[in-house]
């Protein structure tokens, strides 16, 4: 015989069940990445930043200058040593750039230090791509130049990576003392 849980075959097809509506009241049809009218009305972008075993999802949209981080502010950052690196992107660029626009950013991975890093990029690599997309290709170029100009590492990931230990030493390059007498 068949499995308990499965419908006999004689019995009609499944069918989802009705959502109810209210009455005199038309039901909404739900916004899906598939429907271009729905997702027009949102001017944003979606960027990633590494560092090491971090990484850091920025999502950048059309707002009021917000940046937060984990959604927390990014001026309650720890470590307060590291907060100005996150605050880079801001400062050489000024807050003029950031006004019209804003970043929410998931981090996840590595360790304090590597998550500020991916921060940073993931800051400076959204709004150069919010430019590009929604803005223009000119000030797109200029917000490039003066990342880069500065420091490469806000635009472009560090490929470098924890070389793996080998047998023979305690660790990937040192080998274990050895004695002659």
């Amino acid at each position: 015989g068949s499995p308990t849980w499965l419908p006999s075959s004689s019995s009609a097809p499944l069918r989802r069940p009705a959502i109810s509506v209210p009455p005199g009241e038309a039901p909404r049809a739900r916004a899906t990445s598939r429907d271009p009218e729905a997702m027009s009305a949102i001017q944003s972008v979606q960027v990633f930043g590494r560092k090491k075993a971090a990484t850091a999802v920025a999502y950048c949209k059309q707002g009021r200058g917000l940046i937060k981080v984990n959604g927390c502010p990014i001026e309650l950052l720890e470590p307060e040593i590291l907060r100005l690196k996150t605050f880079e992107p801001v400062l050489l660029l000024g807050q003029a750039k950031f006004a019209n626009v804003d970043i929410r950013i998931r981090v996840k991975g590595g360790g304090f230090t590597a998550q500020i890093y991916a921060v940073r990029q993931a800051i400076a690599k959204s709004l150069v791509a919010y430019y590009q997309k929604y803005v223009d290709e000119a000030s797109k170029t200029e917000i490039r130049d003066i990342l880069m100009q500065y420091d490469r590492t806000l635009l472009v990931a560090d490929a470098r990576r924890c070389e793996s230990k080998k047998f023979g030493g305690p660790s990937a390059r040192a080998r274990y003392q050895k004695s002659y007498r």
